[in-house]
């Protein structure tokens, strides 16, 4: 196994020949400088004798999400190649390796809806994504455990399924009690990130889980539409490429005073759920995500009855009426214009 990495230094193929597990893990060095474990089939983590940030860069939780695999992927094969090297400990994990291999979202259920204790609650607790989530929550708190001084980072990259007004944006997960970091917006933003949503109640995302659970400053981060590998313009992602090599390759970052009119800040103003399978949107399938409707326009109908907008305007992300009953369909979003920001 550790020859085959090593001759290839490509971690993508790898993990897509070992699809579910590795028969065990195991570890090596880099030089003198970085321990390299690969802790299971999508899992590799790199530390240098010293850092001051313990980093998670997440990606393939949907596996049909291929611009930030191929982005960790770049990312991974330089490190082992040496033509980068870390002064930050990262981990990379690939989260649904069987959903790449089949070019689909998932293959059972939506893992960005089964962590937080979510995989282990209620029915299908044999799909694979409940296993997945579950042993990846526990590979971020044993990344995490391993010091509690060290500022903890936790990236989730996704793509959307929909264009976006907005192309790049991040939800930021809620923190009851701690203040919203400009600093991190500031990062964000640099990578092309100008859009951030702030949520104010506990999801089941990856990155609230990490945010919750380990304080971390986690964001669920959006690059972009979903496109299949090889349709990819991965010019569009430059910068993010080179501020998440700064991240990891540089001992420390200059500090970055918040700006307002470098980001666009919205906030979820309500997440409309679906109660009945003829749940049906108002609006055509290409509406772009961040359109804005008036007080009064009709969003969706289901059980005979009409879910309209309810503020003076509305903005909608990730509308998906292909869900289970019960599920989210979608996010409405209204200016976020008093929130704490350090």
């Amino acid at each position: 196994m550790l020859s085959d990495l090593m001759i290839n230094n490509d971690f993508l193929a790898y993990t897509l020949a070992n699809p579910t597990q590795l028969p065990a893990g195991y570890h090596f060095m880099l030089g003198q400088h970085t321990r390299v474990e690969v802790l299971d089939t999508g899992v590799i983590s790199f530390s240098p004798a010293t850092a001051s940030k313990d980093i998670v860069l997440s990606c393939a939780v949907h596996g049909n999400e291929t611009a930030p695999i191929e982005i960790c992927n770049q990312l991974i094969s330089d490190l082992l190649n040496q033509r980068i090297i870390a002064k930050q400990r990262v981990m990379f994990l690939i989260g649904n390796p069987a959903a790449i291999l089949n070019k689909t979202r998932f293959i059972n259920e939506n893992m960005n809806r089964l962590f937080s204790g979510a995989h282990s609650k209620g029915e299908g607790l044999t799909h694979p994504e409940r296993h997945r989530a579950k042993a990846l929550e526990q590979y971020v708190a044993d990344f995490f455990n391993v010091n509690s001084d060290r500022q903890r980072i936790h990236y989730d990259l996704h793509t959307a399924i929909r264009p976006s007004k907005h192309e790049k944006f991040a939800i930021y997960p809620y923190r009851p009690g701690r203040a919203f970091s400009g600093e991190q917006m500031m990062f964000l933003a640099d990578c092309g990130v100008d859009t951030i949503l702030f949520h104010h109640e506990p999801t089941t995302t990856f990155s609230y889980y990490s945010s919750e659970q380990f304080q971390a400053d986690a964001f669920t981060v959006e690059l972009g539409k979903v496109m299949p590998f090889g349709q990819n313009d991965m010019s569009r992602f430059t910068q993010t490429h080179t501020m998440l090599e700064k991240l990891i390759t540089e001992s420390s970052l200059p500090a970055v005073t918040f700006d307002p009119d470098k980001v666009n800040l919205y906030k979820v103003s309500r997440s409309i759920n679906k109660h009945f399978d003829d749940f049906e949107f108002s609006f055509a399938g290409d509406t772009k995500n961040f359109s804005a409707f008036k007080q009064g326009e009709v969003l969706a109908t289901e059980g005979g009855k009409q879910i309209t907008v309810e503020q003076p305007l509305e903005a909608i992300v990730f509308p998906n009426a292909n869900v289970p009953v019960g599920q989210r369909t979608v996010l409405c979003l209204v200016p976020a214009l008093n929130e704490t920001i350090v």
